[in-house]
């Protein structure tokens, strides 16, 4: 052999496995539950330490203007997993206790007492499936809340391995819904994890689908629980179990563990990830289902989650991805979830059955600058008995219809906590959001759906 093609056959040798690789990156999604929009350092956190998620940040953008698909945990969910809109399939809200939840019987709606009967129909698509098809490895640990049943279980969706909680809520360290349902599943398997915190189980399992999977191309999915009430602090396996009545005891100092905790997890993720010299080419992102709760920090947002305020919809979203991305850069281009599945498909060079049509668009052109930043228009919509909204953004513009009694129009770019009504002042505008709304609505009504919780 020559000394030529010895150096050669050690040089090839030496190359990092992933540098080997011409795209596609490993994805990780990491979205908490209810968190607030200022709840991190890298969004003006005081009281809150989060420095492995603000490492993020550094090593990529920080979004000013991104939303959830809803103002609740399972709409923004369905919205991720098909990368459309979720009234396509009949999730206006959440499910669960307080759920309004109607099936289809002929040309009817008749309300159903089913709380823990519904799901997201597997003949949906689903980003899992997609990558999975590409030659991902795919694994989601965390709450579901998108069917109890095991005919909706994330395994039927196209994920090799799952580990969570599959309703809305569940006991941090029991694993039980409020009403006693066992929440906990690994797979398709009941299990019991007494005087385990979830939060950790979940930290633990997702570092180790890394570990496992580093040689090849993977999909991670971390939908935490926390910081969903109940409200209970790690390390603190003596917390009264968790009942309608106490779900919402708690306070800031424990809302804070458990935020950090998260954080705790994110830095074993990205440790994994140095190790086995994989970080530069892997696509992270870090965001919320939908704004926070009674005990976050929604500043500088008026209200909060269940409503179409800037509260209850606008959510801190971070992406890194070394390889390709910007770093320490502010994005004020305006997203929302079902973006990150066009994006990830995209960033995976995956092929979609033709007639896939998402609704959610490519975000790394725009990112990469090869694109101009787009006007967009997103709709939102709550149909319930308790509250009704419906609300619309068109560039800087918000329009929200307030219980049917109130409307009103914002600029965002100067008033993001929705205090000056310009309803009167710019009437041509509110024509404008008005008719966008309405063929949105016209389009999401006329889905072919057979079920509806609202």
């Amino acid at each position: 052999m020559s000394l030529l093609k010895l150096a050669l056959i050690v040089l090839f040798l030496t190359i990092p496995f992933q540098s080997l690789r011409a795209v596609p990156p490993n994805i990780i999604f990491i979205l908490m539950d209810d968190l607030g929009y200022a709840d991190l350092g890298c969004y003006g956190a005081k009281d809150i330490r989060t420095p492995n998620i603000d490492r993020i940040a550094a090593n990529g953008l920080r979004f000013e203007n991104f939303y959830s698909n809803a103002p609740v945990c399972t709409p923004t969910r369905c919205a991720f997993i098909t990368g459309r809109w979720q009234q396509r399939v009949g999730f206006e809200h959440a499910m669960g206790n307080g759920a309004e939840c109607f099936v289809r019987q002929s040309d009817e709606w008749v309300r159903s007492t089913d709380i823990h009967g519904f799901g997201l129909p597997t003949t949906n698509p689903s980003i899992a499936k997609f990558l999975k098809s590409t030659g991902y490895a795919t694994g989601v640990f965390g709450k579901w809340h998108l069917g109890m049943k095991d005919e909706f279980n994330p395994l039927h969706h196209g994920f090799d391995e799952y580990f969570g909680e599959l309703l809305g809520h569940c006991d941090y360290y029991q694993h039980d819904y409020a009403d006693g349902t066992h929440a906990l599943r690994d797979g398709l398997q009941s299990v019991e994890h007494d005087g385990k915190y979830l939060t950790d189980m979940l930290n633990e399992r997702s570092a180790k689908f890394i570990r496992d999977h580093a040689r090849e191309p993977f999909f991670l999915y971390v939908p935490h629980l926390a910081v969903h009430a109940p409200w209970q602090a790690p390390d603190n396996p003596q917390s009264p179990m968790v009942t309608k009545e106490n779900m919402y005891d708690g306070d800031r100092e424990i809302y804070r563990a458990m935020v950090e905790r998260v954080d705790l997890g994110v830095g074993m993720m990205l440790r994994e990830l140095e190790d086995a010299g994989i970080l530069e080419n892997t696509l992270i992102v870090f965001s919320s289902d939908n704004g926070g709760e009674r005990l976050s920090d929604n500043r500088p947002l008026f209200h909060h989650k269940t409503t179409l305020w800037e509260g209850g919809i606008h959510v801190p979203c971070l992406m890194s991805w070394p390889a390709r991305l910007a770093k320490g850069e502010t994005v004020k281009q305006a997203a929302i979830t079902m973006d990150l599945t066009a994006t990830f498909l995209a960033a995976a060079v995956t092929k979609t059955p033709a007639d896939y049509k998402p609704d959610g668009i490519n975000l790394l052109p725009i990112l990469t600058s090869a694109e101009p930043e787009r006007e967009r228009t997103f709709c939102w919509r709550i149909q319930r008995g308790l509250r009704t909204q419906s609300a619309i953004r068109h560039g800087k513009w918000k329009f929200i219809r307030d219980a049917d009694t109130n409307d009103l129009l914002f600029d965002l770019e100067t008033d993001i906590g929705e205090r000056h009504n310009l309803y009167f002042e710019q009437m041509d505008v509110v024509k404008d959001l008005k008719n966008r709304y309405q063929l949105w609505a016209t389009e999401m009504d006329s889905s072919d759906r057979e079920f509806l919780i609202k």
